[in-house]
């Protein structure tokens, strides 16, 4: 297996690449994960912000939270990253985002009690 896990944004304008490793996982159901995606929940991948990089253009920066910024291409609107104040060593990447996200399935569940019904 390649030492080196690639992604991106759905257009190509935003690139990043970090050192493979198990990494904590999981899909997150929280409200602000659901409003900034347009999906039910968002499948998270912790990577050490020092083992992480952007290869070409970077992100556009939102602050989503008191307690969290959020990372999406200015071109095609894919959420890539999420960086929290409680947890500044981290990048959170959107799994989906990965050139191969079926390499990292997702090992919880976080903000469960926001889960949208009908998905229980």
């Amino acid at each position: 297996m390649n030492n080196i896990v690639e992604g991106g944004c759905f257009c190509g304008s935003v690139r990043y690449s970090f050192k493979f490793d198990k990494y904590p996982s999981a899909n997150c159901y929280c409200s602000i994960c659901r409003r900034i995606s347009g999906a039910p929940f968002v499948s998270w991948l912790a990577i050490p912000s020092d083992l992480f990089k952007y290869l070409n253009n970077k992100p556009k920066k939102i602050k989503s939270s008191s307690h969290g910024n959020r990372f999406f291409c200015d071109e095609c609107g894919t959420p890539i990253a999420c960086v929290l104040e409680g947890d500044p060593k981290n990048i959170n990447i959107t799994i989906a985002s990965l050139d191969k996200p079926q390499e990292f399935e997702p090992k919880a569940k976080i903000f469960v009690d926001d889960m949208l019904d009908w998905l229980k």
